[in-house]
């Protein structure tokens, strides 16, 4: 019997979930005067979102939608049920257009996965489940499928009332994710290109988060309209866990191959390394020159860069190369002679010739301003080896996991 019985309990926990019977009324409509969420962007005007309903059951009545968990101007991203293994997980939904950009996404996944899952660095960056499409009246939607994920940086910080990480906060995140650049950049041989506060994630740990949104949903309905009869759903957060998670490094689509180096626009405009805004020619280096500048936005409570023209129209790369400049000095000629488009800023003789002042603030010590002592000093070196001209002057990943700065804990002057 007892064979029996173990058979008995494993078709039992087998056996796929029964949907769940959201409710179809009680919610707040919002005004049809008020843009909600991806309303604002041109690409839902053009009917290029599909038409996502809290309570569809897709993939072959597979997933089962939740509830939103965000929304970007490819995408939306909805918490679901497994039913058949029972697992919650997040499904982007891209817009109809995007569909070969979720499918190089996916193949960026797949190759993360599998290069070296024994590297300590795979459990730190994000990697896709499954993926599939659905229909709509307007054609295809592809869907990428992945574990669910707690607030990212970004979010964190607009929980904090000061602002701003703490040390060990800031410490134990990087020692998590130059991990993840380590095996993005040596194992996968793979540039991110855009590192920013919105795509360093928090796994989670504590599943009660995952049962409240839920629990919440079904008893306070989100707030929606409905344009030309679609849905369009403000997003729910997650609850705060009991146990924060380990760092994720998420967001590959824009990732390219590492292993030759590449000339065309990347990164997010304040975090552009020296060889991109050139163009001399860019590979791994930026993505760590990426990660010193972002540190400000998260340790120091502001840019470190803003690129603002005095023109006022706004970001220019000649703007953002003056502050350069101004926190590290006049840029090596060899790198400028390697530079695409270094005629427009610099002379042949590597004189800074655009119209923009160069800022007199004071270099890398002025600009920080948390730290004192021994303890900025320290800062500052662990900065420096991410904040060079020369992407060839800058540490790797694995350097800079073995920093000083980064593993004292208590430093006293």
């Amino acid at each position: 019997m007892a064979p029996l019985l173990k058979w008995a309990r494993g078709l039992l926990r087998r056996a796929p979930l029964a949907p769940l019977k959201f409710p179809t009324a009680g919610f707040d409509v919002i005004p049809a005067t008020e843009l909600l969420e991806e309303e604002r962007f041109d690409e839902f005007q053009t009917g290029t979102y599909y038409p996502v309903n809290i309570g569809d059951v897709v993939a072959s009545n597979k997933y089962q939608v939740l509830g939103k968990l965000g929304f970007g101007s490819t995408s939306t991203v909805w918490l679901a049920r497994n039913l058949q293994d029972r697992d919650y997980v997040a499904l982007k939904v891209f817009t109809r257009d995007h569909g070969e950009t979720c499918k190089d996404e996916f193949r960026t996944y797949e190759t993360i996965d599998k290069a070296n899952p024994s590297h300590p660095g795979h459990r730190h960056v994000r990697t896709a489940l499954d993926m599939f499409a659905v229909d709509s009246p307007g054609g295809h939607h592809q869907c990428l499928v992945q574990r669910p994920m707690w607030d990212s940086w970004k979010d964190l910080l607009r929980r904090n009332p000061s602002g701003r990480f703490s040390d060990g906060v800031l410490k134990g995140g990087l020692l998590h994710l130059l991990q993840a650049l380590d095996y993005l950049h040596t194992e996968c041989k793979l540039v991110h290109t855009d590192i920013k506060a919105d795509n360093i994630l928090h796994a989670i740990v504590d599943p009660g988060i995952l049962k409240d949104f839920v629990k919440e949903e079904m008893e306070t309905p989100s707030p929606r309209k409905y344009v030309d009869s679609a849905p369009v759903y403000m997003s729910r957060r997650f609850n705060l866990p009991k146990d924060f998670g380990r760092i994720v490094l998420g967001d590959l689509g824009s990732a390219v191959r590492g292993y030759a180096k590449r000339n065309h626009e990347a990164q997010p405009n304040v975090y552009r390394s020296p060889e991109v805004m050139v163009k001399a020619g860019w590979s791994y280096p930026a993505d760590i020159w990426n990660v010193g500048a972002m540190i400000w936005d998260v340790f120091e409570g502001g840019h470190l860069f803003y690129g603002e023209d005095p023109t006022g129209k706004g970001y220019t790369t000649r703007a953002h190369l003056a502050e350069v400049i101004g926190l590290l000095g006049p840029p090596p000629l060899d790198l400028l002679q390697r530079g695409v488009r270094s005629k427009e800023f610099f002379s042949e003789d590597g004189k800074w010739i655009a119209d923009v002042p160069i800022p007199q603030d004071g270099g890398l010590e002025k600009a920080e301003r948390v730290l004192a002592g021994r303890n900025k000093e320290m800062f500052l070196n662990f900065v420096g080896g991410m904040l060079t001209w020369r992407p060839e002057d800058c540490k790797t990943a694995k350097e800079l996991l073995q920093d000083p700065w980064l593993n004292t804990w208590e430093i006293s002057d």
